[in-house]
């Protein structure tokens, strides 16, 4: 019988902290769709606007993966509250990159966090959140598939390689490289890559 991670001696905790792929990724694309069909049939924006402002968001999604993923789950441990912090939100992936269930946040901080990001983003940029929102968590549904591919299928022979082969880079040969896992952009940029 394989091992498996636990973070929390609270079952109801541990239960908490893992999920099943489907349902963020479902959750996300709903709070997407959702915020687009305000932006048009309430705020009004046009389809050009729209689109514009979903693939901006689409592309700042790429930069908040590799941003967050670089500095946030690969921080320096210089205390035992960091080490627990990092190895709580990243660390146990990296001791169990095949964990199903462990591929993904849970649906309530996945909502929660789309909510605070609704509220951030319509701080900055008003009523062009609602276009701009969708592209982003367009984005992260789509980390999360790729990402949850990556680690769940043999290594694949189609569009998904190249991704494959960079992500294993990060996983078992360079910890410290290959932050971007549904995109290289921002590591070719950075000079991580």
């Amino acid at each position: 019988m394989k091992k498996k991670s636990q973070l929390f001696q609270n079952p109801l905790l541990e239960r908490l902290t893992r999920t099943h792929i489907a349902v963020p990724i479902t959750l996300l694309l709903l709070y997407a769709a959702g915020l687009m069909y305000w932006s048009v049939y309430t705020v009004g924006h046009s389809i050009t606007l729209g689109l514009s402002l979903f693939f901006t968001g689409l592309l700042t999604f790429t930069l908040a993966e590799y941003l967050m993923h670089r500095f946030v789950f690969h921080m320096r441990t210089t205390s035992s509250f960091r080490a627990n912090i990092q190895y709580k939100f990243h660390g146990v992936h990296h001791d169990f990159p095949k964990e199903k269930d462990r591929l993904a946040m849970p649906p309530l901080v996945s909502i929660t966090l789309a909510t605070i990001l609704l509220g951030f983003f319509n701080l900055l940029i008003g009523d062009y959140v609602f276009s701009f929102l969708p592209g982003f968590l367009f984005g992260y549904a789509s980390y999360l598939f790729v990402h949850y591919i990556l680690h769940a299928y043999p290594p694949p022979t189609n569009v998904f390689r190249a991704l494959w082969i960079n992500h294993s880079i990060h996983h078992y040969k360079s910890p410290d490289k290959r932050f971007g896992v549904s995109s290289a952009l921002w590591d070719r940029v950075f000079g991580t890559f």
